[in-house]
Formats: C-alpha cells, structure tokens, sequence
C-alpha cells in the first residue's frame, strides 16, 4: 500500500494506491482506518474501488453496511474511484447516488472527481 498526501483547497487528501484488495472486512477496514490516518493524518482517504473485495458491491452480503459504518464513526470521508457501470444491480446504484448526494462517502469516476469532491466534504 501507498499512501500519498496531497492538499487541495486548504484539505489533506490521502491517496492510497495498491495492487491488492486492501479491505475485505470490518476489521481489514478498522485497520487500514488507522494506518492510513497514522501515516498522513488524514482523514479525507482516496481508494481505488479495485482495494475493496467484491463483496463490498453485493448489497446483500451486508459488507459495505459494516465497513461504511466505521468511516462515519471514526469521521473519515471517503471517495471509491472507479468503473461501477459494471454493476447492474438497482439497490446499488441507488446507494451510490445517495452516497454521491450525502457528505461522507462518494463513488467517482477518476481521482480528479474524487479530489474536488474530498476538498468540499
């Protein structure tokens, strides 16, 4: 995992890059939370949607729930970059608009959506 700070608008951005999925479950998500805010003190994070499992997209598993609920607890904001027109399901693109519409977590296209989007929240 990298993590690189960058500040746009007065706000630390953490970008967080890897090649592998970095956040599977409640606790992979608890502990990727504080690495990342222990080596950026940051608590605006940029991911990739490709660092989450699959699961995460699955409404039904109950994994993006849990995981999300933790990010709000712990008062971190969120913006997953990536394709998520390869989904069909209703449900999720439903929460992703009202996550898109909220001011915690958000779904994006590229960094640059997602940086502008962070630098506001």
């Amino acid at each position: 995992m990298e993590i690189n700070k960058i500040t746009e608008n007065n706000m630390d951005i953490a970008v967080v890059s890897s090649d592998e999925i970095l956040i599977t479950d409640v606790q992979s998500a608890l502990d990727f939370i504080a690495t990342v805010q222990y080596q950026s003190d940051c608590n605006r994070i940029l991911l990739q949607k490709s660092s989450l499992c699959e699961d995460f997209f699955n409404l039904r598993t109950g994994v993006a729930g849990e995981i999300l609920q933790k990010f709000v607890n712990y008062d971190v904001k969120l913006a997953i970059v990536g394709d998520f027109s390869v989904y069909s399901s209703k449900s999720l693109r439903d929460f992703i608009y009202e996550s898109n519409h909220g001011k915690d977590l958000f779904f994006l296209g590229n960094d640059k959506e997602a940086i502008q989007k962070l630098s506001f929240a």
